[in-house]
């Protein structure tokens, strides 16, 4: 009808609320991103710096977070996502291949996520260390997360005849301490070796683990 009101749409330059909400939050996460995996690191950057670095004011800041430790433990576990899904295409693409070239292509792809940028290096291995409780029974919980992956790699290896069939549990926690002091020591320059070697040597490992002395692949 001519001249009827039209009901309110909720969006705004083309945008949802909704939308608009998911843009602001992305870019106090870019800011933090660099705030707090660069200069001046977590625990010298303040809400103010924060919502400056990311163009938003602190009133959208604490419409979005109530804290800067919420900032940290989202960023936290968003750095992980974008790991654990280059594993996962990694682990996609090699379904079929063999053990030793399924885990060279997870782990080269692991690494080349977490080392392309220090940033993340230092989100995942340094900046989360030490700040809560909270926030350490979440580095806990996300680093079993990593354990149960492989796991479950380890049995579907097992179950193939490719690797011996045990508990891996026990053996997968040890391994991820290994992988992340080996990571972390190399991207802060005290391992001389070049990425790839970091990777063989860590499938190496792994290899050791799934196949212990004495113990052969079924050959059928």
């Amino acid at each position: 009808m001519p001249g009827r009101l039209r009901a309110p749409s909720g969006r705004y330059a083309g945008k949802s609320a909704e939308e608009r909400k998911a843009e602001r939050r992305r870019r106090f996460l870019d800011a933090a991103l660099e705030l707090f995996g660069a200069r001046p690191g977590y625990r010298s950057t303040t809400v103010a710096a924060l919502s400056e670095a990311a163009g938003l004011s602190t009133r959208q800041f604490y419409e979005e977070f109530r804290t800067l430790e919420d900032v940290l433990a989202a960023l936290h576990l968003q750095v992980n996502d974008w790991a654990e899904a280059a594993v996962l295409a990694a682990a996609a693409e090699t379904a079929h291949a063999p053990l030793t070239e399924r885990a060279g292509a997870i782990f080269r792809a692991y690494a080349a996520d977490v080392t392309g940028d220090p940033r993340r290096v230092r989100i995942a291995f340094v900046e989360i260390i030490g700040v809560s409780p909270r926030l350490e029974e979440q580095r806990l919980a996300r680093r079993a997360h990593w354990v149960d992956l492989i796991c479950a790699e380890a049995r579907a290896a097992a179950a193939r005849g490719e690797a011996a069939p045990r508990d891996y549990r026990l053996a997968a926690t040890g391994f991820i301490g290994s992988v992340n002091g080996l990571i972390h020591d190399w991207s802060a320059g005290w391992v001389d070796a070049t990425l790839d070697e970091v990777v063989e040597e860590l499938v190496r490992q792994l290899l050791g683990i799934l196949r212990p002395p004495g113990w052969s692949p079924r050959t059928d």
